[in-house]
């Protein structure tokens, strides 16, 4: 009777379940980060703030840049939670305080006040979002997928403003800019919190389906794999500090063109009417980013995949000053897009690769704190430049240098050394009290 249940212990903890369940998590995490990416419609509203309620372009962008410092420190303690309990809490939390701050918006007119709710409160709900999105799915998925699987995943919020663009124009013209955000917040509150329900992560002994097949020698070669790192370790790691810099280098860019790309084209091309556009077309592009660096990186790595993107994005900045059409303009923004959404895919594919999957979602948030600082660095800098010179130039000029600097970084990056640890076999009663543990999640 002990021999069979122990033998029943070991096949409910290493059985295998259907790979539809990973994608069913894969779809949800994309659909919740559909709904987070309206952030990045931000600048239809900014423009709405500046022309209806005549504030500077510098504080029509303090918001912005609040949210994105909130989420980004978010991020950590929220990673790390959902390391410990999972990600469905985290992400229906995070849902309501998202909505919550939309919603606490609509009741402010003055960009002091709304720097709490949107900038404070909403950002810490993208953070606790988005930190429960992508680490679940990439442990549904063999190693030799995480790039393209971190790529589907985080293309959501890309994508997002390709329909809250539109939408947000929308509701500014039949209403008002408060019940824009009144509308906007409680839909995010319904659907983000039905979403969650969906994000689970794998049970313990779960074998991807293309991993389990293995010949002998990798099967043994599998008994010692990279160590996992927790956070304290990672941080005595030099390559982190590297990987940090790199991403308020590499992402300032991108937010500078998309927290202030409805603005730049009234400077650029003051009797064009459509500049809303250009927000749609940052964010299919941004999207195509996404899923092509996670295609490109694992197959040619991700630091030469970063290389490649900063470069091309370090061109593009040298040259956006020149761009007066709307075809040029349309272009310009397109490949802004492109090269700013590969660091989503790069940079959380990166850490898992030096730092393991165990603790990805506090390892990561951890890294991603860079955002917060590029967010005010990108978006500030953009509308302080403008405020001061009367154009963006120096500001493109500045982002072009520093995304230069972060392709030298790049090249100079190479994976920690960690001493290898053997990975013992579970035994029956490690595997049920692994079980149990998981459960708990």
């Amino acid at each position: 009777m002990q021999f069979a249940e122990q033998n029943a212990t070991i096949v409910m903890t290493h059985q295998t379940p259907s790979p539809i369940r990973g994608w069913t998590v894969v779809i949800a995490a994309v659909s919740v980060n559909l709904i987070l990416g309206s952030i990045y419609a931000w600048s239809v509203m900014g423009k709405a703030l500046a022309g209806q309620w005549h504030w500077t372009k510098t504080q029509a962008m303090l918001p912005f840049a609040a949210c994105t410092a909130s989420f980004a420190v978010t991020m950590i303690f929220a990673g790390r939670w959902q390391d410990k309990i999972g990600p469905r809490y985290v992400a229906m939390l995070g849902g309501i305080v998202f909505g919550l701050g939309l919603v606490l918006s609509s009741f402010v007119h003055t960009y002091l006040p709304m720097l709490i709710t949107f900038g404070l409160v909403g950002g810490m709900g993208i953070g606790l979002c988005y930190s429960a999105t992508t680490p679940p799915s990439i442990k549904w998925f063999p190693p030799a997928h995480k790039g393209l699987i971190t790529g589907i995943v985080v293309s959501g919020v890309g994508l997002a403003a390709v329909y809250m663009s539109p939408l947000t124009n929308y509701l500014l013209k039949i209403t008002s800019i408060q019940q824009t955000f009144l509308i906007l917040g409680i839909g995010t509150i319904v659907l983000v919190s039905v979403l969650a329900q969906f994000l689970t992560n794998p049970p313990p002994g779960h074998v991807p389906a293309p991993a389990a097949a293995t010949t002998a020698s990798q099967a043994k070669r599998a008994l010692v794999s990279r160590r996992d790192l927790d956070w304290q370790e990672m941080l005595r790691t030099g390559q982190f500090y590297q990987l940090w810099l790199m991403f308020v280098l590499s992402a300032s860019a991108g937010l500078l063109i998309i927290g202030n790309i409805t603005l730049i084209a009234q400077d650029q091309i003051p009797k064009w009417d459509k500049a809303f556009l250009l927000v749609m077309v940052v964010a299919i592009f941004n999207t195509c980013g996404r899923f092509v660096s996670g295609f490109l990186s694992d197959r040619i790595g991700r630091t030469n995949t970063m290389i490649l993107a900063f470069v091309l994005q370090a061109i593009n900045m040298f040259m956006f000053v020149q761009y007066r059409s709307p075809a040029l303009l349309l272009f310009g923004s397109a490949f802004t897009g492109l090269c700013y959404g590969t660091i989503f895919t790069l940079f959380p594919a990166a850490t898992a690769d030096f730092y393991g999957v165990r603790n990805l979602g506090v390892n990561y948030g951890s890294l991603f704190t860079a955002f917060g600082v590029a967010g005010v660095t990108g978006s500030v800098l953009g509308g302080r430049v403008r405020d001061l010179f009367g154009s963006y130039t120096y500001a493109f000029i500045t982002c072009g240098v520093m995304l230069l600097v972060g392709a030298l970084l790049a090249f100079l990056l190479r994976a920690p050394k960690i001493e290898p640890a053997p990975v013992a076999p579970s035994s029956p009663g490690t595997g049920a009290r692994s079980a149990k543990a998981e459960a708990v999640r």
